[in-house]
């Protein structure tokens, strides 16, 4: 009777450390992944959406994907996916001040080519294809409904094909919405 009671109350006390242990990490292990979008992006006639899987209260792996639906008003760039690494320094579950460093592979135009007397510009080639590796910073809030702000900058260079286009750099500008969950 003696190892049987023993057996119970140790496995009842292994069960009461576990049941503390996931009530101290619910915040961190019940909201893992977050979906944004973009709200600049349509000004500049595209889409842009990003996810994120949060690794740790500091850090997080994440994708995100633009491309162009209005030729007219963005004429060079035409589609990228960006994967990042984020570290942020915020109090909070991964918000506050972040930093990220990021790769990209993206499509732009080739070179243009200006006709001065029948006033035309032609594209020198078919799209570029290129990987972009920079860095980045900004800055992200959650509300306790899971709403999350998020505003940042980042800059990279093109690696391999940037004398065939106009560009040798990379800019994302994002101010952008989304919503956390499990």
């Amino acid at each position: 009777m003696n190892k049987i009671s023993l057996f119970l109350m140790t496995l009842l006390s292994f069960s009461f450390f576990n049941a503390q242990t996931n009530e101290t990490n619910a915040e961190t292990s019940e909201v893992n992944n977050e979906i944004k979008l973009n709200l600049i992006t349509p000004l500049l006639g595209a889409f842009e959406v990003g996810y994120e899987r949060f690794l740790n209260k500091n850090s997080s792996l994440g994708i995100s994907a633009f491309m162009v639906y209005e030729l007219s008003k963005n004429d060079d760039m035409n589609y990228y996916i960006s994967p990042y690494y984020r570290y942020y320094f915020g109090k909070k579950y991964a918000s506050g001040i972040f930093v990220e460093g990021f790769g990209m592979l993206t499509s732009i135009d080739g070179k243009k080519i200006y006709d001065a007397t029948d006033k035309l510009t032609f594209t020198e080639g078919k799209d570029i294809y290129d990987l972009a590796l920079g860095a980045g910073l900004g800055w992200k809030l959650m509300t306790k409904k899971g709403i999350v702000f998020e505003a940042n900058i980042a800059y990279g260079k093109l690696m391999f094909n940037a004398d065939k286009t106009d560009h040798n750099q990379v800019i994302k500008l994002g101010l952008s919405v989304g919503y956390r969950f499990k």
